[in-house]
C-alpha cells in the first residue's frame, strides 16, 4: 500500500467513501458521517484554498520574469505569450459552448437537484443577491477590480485571484527591467518559493485519498438520504460530463493546433504528430506536463526540427503558462457542478470564467492536481460552492491524463510555428 502510486489510492479513497457512503445512507449514520467523516474533506479543501495564493504568484512571477531583456527574445516571448493565450481564450470557449449544449449537469434527476438546492441554499441566496449587484455595475467594473489598491488585501481572499494575477504580472516585468546583479537575489526567493509551494502540494495531496473519501462520503449523505438508487443515477450522471470534456479537448486540437500547422508551418500534420508521440504518451500516463518537458524538447528538437535557442525558449515557458486543456476543463467542471446544484450562471459569470481561466492557467503549476486548486479559485469567483468539486475528483484523473496530453501538445504545436516564423525550423524528411 505504501508504494502504491497516488492515484490508485485516490481512487481506492473514492470507492471507499461510495462504499461507505451507501453504507451510512441505509444504516442511518447521516449523523455520525457529518461529525466525524465530512471535517476531513473540509480540511482536505481549506488546505487546496490555503496554498492557491502563493501558487499562482511564484509561479507567475518566475515564468514571466523567465523572459529575456533582449529585442530578439522580447520578439519571440510577444509571440509565444500571444499564442498560448489566445488558444487558451479558444480552449476555454469551445468547452463553455459544448458543457451549455449538452448541459451535463442537467442529467442528474430532478429530485437530486432540489435536493442540492436544498443543501446549498444559502449559497443560492448569496449567489442571487450578487447577480443583483453586477447587473448594477458599470461596463468597466471588471477591469477596476482586477487593479488592486491594497495587495495584502487582495491575498486574504482566493475570489480576488484576478487581482493577483494582475499584480504577478506586473512584479515579474519589474524583475525583467532591472539588472540581473539586482534581480537575482529577489527572483531567486519567488524560485524557491515555487519550490517550497510544489513541496507543500506533494504534502496535501498525500491527504488526498482521505480528503476524497470523506468528501464523497459526505455528498452521498447529503444528497441521497435514504434512496440509494440516487448514487447509481449520480454517478452515471458523470460520464457524461466526460464524455463533453474529452470532445471538447479533441475539438480544440483539431481547431487550434491543426490551425497553427497548416496556416503558419509547411509542416505535415502527420508527421508532427508523429514526432510528438512519445511526448504525449508520457504526458498521458504521468499527467505533469513538466515531468514531460525534457521530452518534448528532444522530440520537437530532433524529429520536428525546432532549434534549440527557440525550443529552451517556448517549451518551459509553455510548461508554465499554456494550460490549454486544463483552462477548459475548469471551465467545463465548474459550469457542470453549477448545473449539478441548479444555480444558473449568467454570460457575465461566464464570461468572469473567462477570464479567470485564461489567466489563472498562466499561473497554474505544471504538476498533477494544481488544476483542482485553479478550479476550487474558479468556482469562488462566481459564487459557486467549492464544495461541489467533490462531485468530479473521482474522474478527475482521467481527464488530468487527457488534458495534460492537450497541454504538451500546445505548447509543442506552438514551438514548432514560432520556430516557423522566425526561421528556426529545419529541414524535415517526409
Amino acid at each position: 500500500m505504501k508504494n502504491l502510486a497516488l492515484h490508485w489510492k485516490i481512487i481506492i479513497g473514492l470507492v471507499a467513501g461510495l462504499v461507505y457512503g451507501i453504507f451510512s445512507a441505509s444504516a442511518g449514520w447521516g449523523s455520525f458521517t457529518s461529525d466525524w467523516i465530512a471535517p476531513f474533506g473540509t480540511i482536505f479543501i481549506n488546505l487546496l484554498k490555503l496554498i492557491a495564493v502563493p501558487l499562482v504568484f511564484a509561479s507567475l512571477v518566475t515564468g514571466v520574469a523567465s523572459l529575456s531583456d533582449t529585442k530578439k527574445l522580447s520578439r519571440i516571448g510577444g509571440k509565444t505569450i500571444t499564442i498560448y493565450i489566445c488558444t487558451t481564450i479558444v480552449s476555454v470557449t469551445i468547452g463553455l459552448f459544448l458543457v451549455n449544449f449538452f448541459q451535463p449537469g442537467g442529467q442528474i434527476p430532478a429530485e437530486m437537484k432540489t435536493e442540492l438546492q436544498e443543501t446549498y441554499e444559502k449559497n443560492v441566496e448569496t449567489k442571487t443577491s450578487s447577480a443583483q449587484k453586477v447587473k448594477e455595475r458599470g461596463p468597466l467594473k471588471p477591469i477596476v477590480d482586477m487593479v488592486p489598491s491594497n495587495i495584502i488585501s487582495s491575498a486574504s481572499s482566493n475570489r480576488n485571484m484576478l487581482q493577483i494575477v494582475f499584480v504577478a504580472i506586473l512584479v515579474g516585468i519589474g524583475l525583467i527591467q532591472i539588472p540581473k546583479d539586482k534581480s537575482k537575489y529577489f527572483l531567486g526567493f519567488f524560485e524557491g518559493l515555487n519550490d517550497v509551494v510544489l513541496k507543500v502540494i506533494d504534502m496535501i495531496m498525500l491527504m488526498a485519498p482521505i480528503g476524497v473519501f470523506a468528501l464523497i462520503a459526505q455528498t452521498i449523505n447529503k444528497v441521497v438520504g435514504d434512496n440509494i438508487s440516487q448514487v447509481i443515477e449520480l454517478m452515471s450522471a458523470l460520464g457524461f460530463y466526460m464524455f463533453t470534456l474529452i470532445l471538447g479537448l479533441i475539438l480544440h486540437i483539431c481547431i487550434s493546433y491543426l490551425f497553427l500547422l497548416k496556416y503558419f508551418t509547411k509542416m505535415p500534420i502527420q508527421y508532427f504528430f508523429k514526432g510528438i508521440a512519445p511526448a504525449q504518451l508520457l504526458a498521458f500516463s504521468t499527467s505533469s506536463s513538466g515531468a514531460t518537458l525534457p521530452i518534448t524538447m528532444e522530440r520537437c528538437e530532433d524529429e520536428l526540427g525546432v532549434s534549440e535557442e527557440i525550443s529552451s525558449f517556448v517549451l518551459p515557458l509553455g510548461a508554465t503558462i499554456n494550460m490549454d486543456g486544463t483552462a477548459q476543463y475548469q471551465a467545463v467542471a465548474a459550469v457542470f457542478i453549477s448545473q449539478a446544484l441548479g444555480m444558473d450562471l449568467t454570460i457575465g459569470d461566464q464570461i468572469t470564467i473567462i477570464l479567470t481561466t485564461v489567466l489563472a492557467s498562466i499561473g497554474t503549476a505544471a504538476v498533477p492536481a494544481a488544476g483542482i486548486i485553479m478550479l476550487i479559485i474558479i468556482l469562488e469567483s462566481v459564487g459557486v460552492p467549492s464544495a461541489g468539486v467533490a462531485l468530479i475528483l473521482g474522474v478527475d484523473r482521467i481527464l488530468d491524463m487527457a488534458r495534460t496530453t492537450v497541454n504538451v501538445t500546445g505548447d509543442a504545436a506552438v514551438a514548432v510555428s514560432v520556430a516557423s516564423s522566425e526561421k528556426q525550423l529545419k529541414t524535415y524528411s517526409k
